[in-house]
């Protein structure tokens, strides 16, 4: 029997490193360390030491292999996958300058609002780069560093994302993707490169940023010396240039030009989003209009609180996370880190309809409903930017595919069947973003389409899928008129 060829599909996402250790040939899932990371800051300040996510990958990564019980020679290629939007400046050693920013620092807003303007209007944003600059993109944390710590601005001899920071480290090169990349604000998916225009309205040198590979699976370089030590891998192996998280699990979904297109997902985790992979570029105000990791596009709209506000809840009325029901007349809208979608990020959490006899554990489902509902309004403005037509019945027949930490919660997948009316898919396997990368690294060994590769792999035979319910309009009206007559006297905006 020949030696088995294995991959390693790295996770580093907002919370923890996850490093699937993955059999190339068949995509059998061998084993998956896992590593925290940390986040501090407060109000709507959110840093990590991205020194952290180094250690966590190589803490997780051996992790991986130990488990797995397969030796390091059989690994053959890695390829990150990493938390999309943050910003991160190195010195000319390559050390980070300061913590990086995250995706879910909201403390750009007024920044974000002054470069809308400043280039015309949302219309000639999306018209550039797909997305108009909310407290999320990149774009916005710079020039929020520009204006409040300028001293890091001008020491700065690199600026990249996390996926990027990472894979250079494994190479030695500096690379992204145009997936991640499109999540900056500087760049173009109109042209497929960085906008000169906005690199100049934001004061930012393109000399400072990576190389923007061709797809998320092109190999970018080989694992070096030094980084070989540090994860016990061998040297020379191959490092695809991987992409962002969300980017990464649809290709471990097979969504992409070689797979499924135009076919929505549902993502339930610290955030919450809605994406499809599509050949029609985006240009919704109401969407992140990304690329795609293999050439294609991947129109995305994301909440900022998705399962980790609906936990806050449930731990303020010491309840298990299962432990609710439908919220009746209470409307709770748990946006307790802001929100992105809607853009309302100076809000707070809003809780109205209380009567004698509300219940906690309808509390508890009333933050399921306003958590679900906030992602859900935003699936009709990605099936248009598909081309679709939302009230079609054979796009609405088309099953939602529920995947994240919330998949696996009987109360999340119940809301969300409740909400949308839909039938749901839920895939099997799990560690989608880790499978996703996986394929990355596998493409960038061995050549080929990722997305044809994570199809091959046959994951799908894993998957349980639902039997659309009833819908809830009662419930989506109540909590739809909540949060309209709410968002601009109570919520901001």
């Amino acid at each position: 029997m020949p030696p088995r060829s294995v991959v390693i599909g790295v996770d580093s996402s907002t919370q923890s490193t996850k490093a699937a250790v993955t059999d190339a040939v068949t995509g059998e899932l061998l084993a998956v360390g896992r590593a925290p990371h940390t986040v501090t800051g407060e109000g709507g300040a959110r840093e990590s030491d991205p020194e952290i996510w180094w250690q966590a990958l190589s803490r997780a990564v051996t992790a991986g292999l130990a488990e797995s019980g397969t030796g390091a020679s059989a690994v053959t290629a890695i390829a990150v996958a990493g938390q999309q939007h943050g910003l991160v400046l190195l010195d000319r050693e390559g050390r980070p300058l300061r913590p990086a920013m995250l995706w879910n620092d909201t403390r750009s807003a007024p920044q974000a609002t002054a470069l809308t303007a400043a280039l015309g209007g949302p219309g000639a944003w999306t018209a550039r780069t797909g997305s108009v600059p909310v407290a999320s993109l990149t774009a916005t944390k710079w020039q929020w560093l520009r204006e409040n710590d300028p001293g890091a601005v001008e020491a700065a001899a690199a600026v990249r994302l996390p996926h990027d920071f990472l894979t250079e480290r494994l190479t030695g090169t500096a690379f992204t993707d145009p997936g991640d990349a499109s999540g900056t604000g500087w760049y173009s998916t109109a042209t497929g490169a960085y906008d000169p225009e906005l690199l100049a309205l934001l004061g930012l040198d393109g000399a400072l940023l990576p190389e923007v590979a061709a797809t998320g699976a092109t190999r970018t370089g080989s694992l070096t010396v030094a980084a070989a030590e540090a994860l016990g891998l061998p040297a020379g192996i191959a490092v695809a240039a991987g992409t962002g998280d969300n980017m990464s699990a649809a290709v471990g979904l097979g969504l992409g030009g070689a797979g499924l297109l135009d076919h929505p997902v549902l993502s339930l985790g610290t955030s919450g989003t809605v994406f499809a992979a599509s050949r029609t570029r985006p240009v919704s105000a109401a969407l992140s209009g990304f690329a795609a990791a293999d050439g294609t596009y991947l129109p995305l709209a994301c909440t900022l609180n998705c399962t980790l506000a609906v936990d806050k809840v449930a731990a303020l009325l010491g309840l298990h996370r299962d432990d609710a029901v439908p919220g009746g007349e209470a409307v709770l809208l748990p946006y307790l880190d802001g929100e992105r979608t809607p853009d309302l990020p100076f809000a707070a959490g809003l809780l109205t309809g209380l009567r004698h006899d509300t219940t906690p554990q309808q509390l508890l489902g009333a933050a399921y409903e306003g958590a679900a509902f906030t992602v859900l309004r935003a699936l009709d403005e990605l099936l248009r930017a598909c081309g679709l037509d939302p009230a079609d019945p054979a796009v609405a027949a088309r099953p939602l595919r529920l995947i994240g930490g919330g998949a696996g919660g009987r109360t999340w997948v119940e809301t969300v069947r409740r909400l949308s009316g839909r039938p749901l898919l839920v895939p099997g396997g799990g560690e989608l973003v880790a499978r996703g990368a996986a394929a990355l690294a596998a493409s960038a060994a061995g050549g080929g389409d990722p997305v044809a590769v994570a199809t091959s792999w046959n994951t799908g035979k894993e998957d349980h899928q639902l039997p659309p319910l009833e819908r809830d309009m009662e419930t989506w009206e109540r909590v739809g008129s909540v949060l309209e007559r709410a968002a601009g006297p109570v919520l901001g905006g």
